[in-house]
C-alpha cells in the first residue's frame, strides 16, 4: 500500500482547536501514515510533544524556536528543548533559522537564537528542521560556520531558486516541499527546481494549515475551513512532483517516505 510521511504541520495552531482526532484519523484515511508537528517555541514545542504521546507511532514533533519567536530567547531556552529533545516522540532541532522577511524578531537575536541551535543539533546528534526567508546569503554565512559538525538537516518549505537549492544539496541537504510548488503563478521556478533534486533528497509537507496545495480537490475541503490545508492533501503535493519529474506518484512516495523515516529515525 502507498503511504506517506507528512514531515510538517503546525497541529497547535488555532484552526485545529477541537478538531486535532478528525484531523489525524482524515490524514491516515489517505495514507498519510505518519506526521511530524512543527515546534516553534518552548511552549508550543512542549505542547506539541504532549499531543504525539497520545498518537505514538503515527505522531511525532520537533522542538525548537522560530525566528519569529527568537525574541522569547533567554538562558534557559536551550536547557529547556535539551529536555524536550530526550523525549523518544522529539525526533529534531527545530524549526529554526531565520527570517528576514517579517523581522518579527531583530536580526542579531534571530542569529544568537540560531547558532545555539545548531550547537544544541552537534550536542544531540538530532536532526536539523530548517527555516530560510529572504536570508539566504546570512543563513549560509552562520551555518558553515557549524557544517563539518552538523547532524542531517532539511531546509523545510523550500521555495528558493536552483542556485540556492544546489547550494543546499552541495552541503547535504534534503530539501521539504508543500502545496506552493502547485501555485503555477507565484512559484513556477519550483518546477525546474524539482526537476533536478533527486529523489532521495525530497521530503513532503504541507505545513498544515498553510500552504494549501492549488490541485486539491474541491470536495474535500470543509465548509467551515474552506482554505485550510490538512495533512490528508499531501498526496496532492506528491502527485504535483510526479508531474513534473514524469514519473508515478507510487515512485514519489515510495521514496520520500524512505527518506523520512531514515532522516528522523521513524
Amino acid at each position: 500500500m502507498t503511504t506517506y510521511i507528512d514531515i510538517g504541520i503546525n497541529l497547535t495552531n488555532k484552526q485545529f482547536y477541537n478538531d486535532i482526532d478528525n484531523i489525524i484519523q482524515d490524514a491516515v484515511k489517505a495514507n498519510v501514515s505518519k506526521m511530524i508537528i512543527t515546534g516553534t517555541s518552548i511552549k508550543n514545542s512542549e505542547q506539541s510533544a504532549l499531543i504525539a504521546t497520545k498518537h505514538p507511532d503515527t505522531l511525532y514533533t520537533t522542538a525548537g524556536i522560530h525566528p519569529h519567536e527568537a525574541k522569547n530567547f533567554d538562558n534557559q531556552s536551550i536547557s529547556k528543548l535539551k529536555e524536550l529533545l530526550l523525549q523518544p516522540q522529539v525526533v529534531a532541532v527545530g524549526e529554526c533559522g531565520l527570517d528576514f522577511d517579517r523581522d518579527f524578531s531583530p536580526r542579531n537575536i534571530q542569529e544568537s537564537c540560531y547558532e545555539a541551535q545548531l550547537a544544541l543539533a552537534i550536542e544531540t546528534q538530532k536532526p536539523l528542521f530548517l527555516h530560510e526567508r529572504a536570508a539566504f546569503s546570512r543563513f549560509i554565512s552562520i551555518t558553515n560556520q557549524y557544517l563539518p559538525e552538523l547532524p542531517k538537516a532539511v531546509v523545510h518549505c523550500f521555495t528558493g531558486t536552483l542556485q540556492e537549492a544546489k547550494i543546499y544539496l552541495d552541503n547535504g541537504f534534503y530539501l521539504g516541499f508543500t502545496g506552493a510548488i502547485s501555485d503555477t503563478w507565484r512559484f513556477q521556478h519550483l518546477k525546474e527546481v524539482l526537476q533536478y533534486i533527486p529523489l532521495n533528497k525530497i521530503m513532503i509537507e504541507t505545513d498544515a494549515p498553510f500552504m494549501l496545495p492549488k490541485n486539491v480537490t474541491k470536495n474535500l475541503l470543509k465548509k467551515q475551513h474552506e482554505r485550510r490545508c490538512e495533512p490528508a492533501f499531501l498526496p496532492f503535493i506528491a502527485e504535483t512532483i510526479a508531474h513534473f519529474k514524469g514519473i508515478t506518484i507510487d515512485k514519489v512516495a515510495e521514496h520520500t517516505t524512505l527518506n523520512s523515516k531514515t532522516f528522523f529515525g521513524i
